[in-house]
């Protein structure tokens, strides 16, 4: 039997997810995308917007956008609609027999998930990101390329922890925070913003 999954976005990020789901067995692909110009992706038929999914909801979804309001707020509306969302793992990624992962939430490539953590709903656990044992990261969070979380770390939602960046053992880190390229977190962050540097800092925008 045929696998069938719907993508949502046309972006790298895309490209990407498109790829781990070839890889976990998908046969049939198609993408949803919100530029009415975009015809086809990588290969595979464009077959409407965001919002017109009708004839496709029999279909397994995966939301590959990597802004967290477009993520989250499609996600509401498919879960809304009852779709079934999938959560999508590349074969490379080394996740430990406990670690409990979300809907909607992809693994890429080369990825590490160790014992005792819990990964939320529609996050991103980027290429060659590691999650050390017993971390929490909450819904929508974005760990990106070579970042790394010691520990017993916690993401709060809407966080997005960017390339290479790392976060020391036993931090909490609030929700709705950017931790920018190559920052290294050594304290708990408290209040939402965006911080660099090492150690990290909050910056005025």
């Amino acid at each position: 039997m045929n696998k069938k999954i719907v993508i949502v976005g046309a972006g790298g990020h895309a490209k990407v997810v498109a790829d781990v789901a070839k890889l976990n067995g998908y046969t049939d692909i198609v993408f949803l995308c919100d530029d009415p110009d975009v015809k086809s992706f990588v290969g595979y038929p464009v077959v409407g917007q965001s919002d017109r999914f009708s004839g496709y909801e029999e279909w397994d979804f995966i939301i590959a956008i990597g802004d967290f309001v477009d993520r989250e707020r499609i996600y509401r509306n498919f879960e809304k609609n009852g779709l079934k969302i999938v959560t999508l793992v590349h074969p490379s990624a080394i996740i430990a027999e406990n670690v409990k992962i979300g809907k909607g939430t992809v693994v890429m490539a080369g990825a590490i998930i160790n014992p005792g953590s819990v990964i939320g709903n529609g996050c991103i656990i980027n290429t060659a990101a590691t999650v050390d044992h017993d971390n929490i990261v909450s819904d929508f969070a974005h760990i990106s390329v070579g970042a790394h979380l010691g520990g017993t770390v916690k993401v709060g939602r809407c966080t997005w922890v960017g390339i290479g960046a790392v976060v020391s053992n036993n931090k909490s880190i609030c929700e709705n925070i950017i931790i920018g390229a190559g920052a290294v977190v050594t304290k708990d962050l408290c209040e939402s913003g965006t911080y660099l540097g090492i150690p990290a800092r909050k910056v005025d925008k």
